[in-house]
């Protein structure tokens, strides 16, 4: 069966010298408009627009004089990502690519469930850790994303659930391109919109951050005493296994780890969440799965098993479902909570691991 097509909407627009408005605190906002004369209502107005009705042209400011629009025009300019394409799989899952203003595209996805609707975003352009099992992980990390554009995503697959499932957007993970914690202000900031009553309005509670293990930021989580979600990406349960596919083990091993965590713990009250790739012959044994609850043992935790998603290139494949039942039946006999995430958009590649950017700019046809 072809790969089904981008199907591929819009222009792209250039960056110019002009300041990013919504890099500006509300503070900055009103010492704008009080230098231009208004009213400090009208920096409240201009917040609204941007961040609770998410417009991205000053034209859409219909409650601001239009001499005003112009002076906003004159001094800023918005810099929103663009849908530069969806894929729509057969299980509903949809994958959205998205162009940022200097031409680099990233891509999200939305996860339809019975009683979810679940966006994953990205958090930078590419990344730099090269786990094995990962496409995105063979890319090369180009840039952060900035807090307006982590949020824009949220937007455009929230606006996307509505179009092809008439379903509000209920959860978001950021499990798409990147490390969050790599990016760790815009990432804070980005979530700080979205969940911010003058905002999007969405509850933190609804929202996870997903790391491959990033120790001594697990522990800046902890110090901030976030209120969102952290899993963990896990994946193997001793060091040694751990360090062949996830070369970042190696500063951030598993004890250390578990000290970051045990932290974040008595900081938040959280609960983490282990991510586990289920790899055949390689972390898929009875002994893994006891590895595993005694590691998870050591902290209120949960752990997702999550099916593996073949990636051109790379050796591991899925494991079978005999030994997948008998891993799971390993930890709930010692009492681990597990939920098994079933693929979803395989035929898209827009499955766990599987995000690579296979648009280019130039095949947006």
């Amino acid at each position: 069966m072809p790969a089904p097509t981008y199907l591929c909407n819009l222009m792209t627009t250039a960056p110019d010298s002009r300041t990013d408005i919504r890099t500006l605190s509300a503070d900055d906002l009103q010492t704008v408009m009080a230098a231009m004369g208004e009213a400090p209502f009208r920096a409240r107005q201009v917040h609204s627009w941007i961040w609770q009705k998410s417009a991205r042209s000053f034209d859409a400011f219909t409650n601001l004089s239009k001499e005003l629009r112009q002076k906003l025009d004159e001094k800023f300019c918005i810099l929103p990502i663009e849908n530069a394409g969806e894929q729509l799989s057969n299980d509903g899952t949809v994958k959205m690519a998205f162009r940022l203003h200097d031409q680099h595209l990233i891509e999200g996805v939305l996860i339809p469930a019975d009683d979810r609707m679940t966006a994953c975003v990205s958090s930078q352009v590419g990344c730099s850790l090269t786990c094995a099992f990962c496409a995105t992980g063979m890319m090369k990390r180009i840039r952060n994303l900035t807090a307006a554009e982590i949020y824009d995503q949220v937007v455009d697959l929230s606006r996307t659930a509505e179009k092809f499932h008439h379903h509000p957007l209920t959860n978001i993970v950021f499990m798409g391109m990147g490390e969050p914690l790599l990016n760790y202000k815009e990432v804070c900031e980005g979530i700080g919109r979205i969940t911010s009553p003058d905002g999007l309005g969405m509850s933190p509670k609804r929202i996870t951050v997903s790391t491959a293990g990033i120790a001594k930021m697990i522990r800046k989580l902890g110090d901030d005493q976030v209120r969102f979600n952290l899993a963990l990406s896990l994946h193997a349960a001793t060091d040694e296994k751990r360090d062949k596919v996830m070369p970042i083990n190696e500063q951030n091993n598993l004890e250390v780890l578990m000290d970051a965590l045990q932290y974040f713990y008595s900081k938040t009250g959280n609960r983490i969440t282990f991510e586990y790739l289920v790899f055949k012959d390689f972390n898929d044994g009875v002994e893994d799965a006891v590895q595993l609850a005694r590691y998870c043992g050591r902290i209120p935790a949960r752990v997702n098993i999550i099916e593996y998603n073949h990636v051109d290139g790379v050796d591991f494949r899925q494991t079978t479902p005999e030994r997948l039942q008998a891993f799971i039946d390993t930890l709930e006999a010692r009492k681990v909570v597990v939920n098994v995430r079933r693929s979803r958009g395989k035929d898209i590649d827009a499955a766990c691991g599987q995000l690579a950017n296979k648009l280019k700019p130039g095949n947006a046809g």
